[in-house]
């Protein structure tokens, strides 16, 4: 892995005003990217390693790209623009005649759920991670809130202005996700 990109772990999941946060960080910072609810049911149930009794969509992916003999090498959060996050994932297929690497363009929460379900690691990309304000407090907060039951309020605990204009403080609605077409490196 390059040395422009760092790795980061899910350091929490919360309920939002319109779908759900994950924090992503590592021991040095924390910030979030909103996802819808369906992604942030799969990632929940991922993350507390719950078996489902038919695939979801990111079990399906994992059963193709298993069927295909395709592993998933990393994801990372590429890019930032205009409140939007970008994510790539990275597959390896070896066959015969050697091994092709493929990367496509997708939506971080898919990246983050795929990642999750085959056990590979999600990095940040320098680029973003310099953009992003540090949540960490944020989250902290959050957590003693929801650990003493006082939970968050129904507009998601004021966590979308903590991070709206690509997760700098005052913005006033959440970075979106974005995708796009995939590409192939060989």
């Amino acid at each position: 892995m390059a040395t422009d990109a760092i790795q980061v772990q899910i350091l929490g999941l919360m309920p939002a005003a319109s779908g759900m946060a994950v924090f992503l960080g590592n021991e040095n910072k924390t910030f979030s990217i909103h996802v819808d609810h369906g992604v942030g049911t799969s990632i929940a149930l991922l993350l507390k390693g719950e078996k489902r009794e038919r695939p979801l969509t990111h079990d399906l992916i994992h059963l193709i790209l298993k069927g295909f003999g395709i592993t998933v090498d990393k994801v990372i959060i590429n890019d930032l623009r205009n409140d939007t996050y970008f994510a790539r994932l990275t597959l390896r297929q070896i066959g015969p005649g050697g091994t092709s690497i493929t990367e496509i363009d997708a939506r971080p929460s898919d990246c983050v759920a795929v990642a999750l379900e085959t056990g590979k690691p999600i990095y940040v990309s320098k680029e973003v991670w310099d953009k992003v304000s540090d949540m960490t407090s944020f989250l902290q907060e959050l957590k003693k809130k929801f650990a003493s039951g006082e939970g968050i309020d129904e507009e998601g605990g004021g966590e979308e202005k903590e991070e709206g204009n690509g997760g700098k403080k005052g913005g006033d609605k959440p970075p979106r996700e974005g995708g796009g077409k995939g590409s192939k490196k060989g």
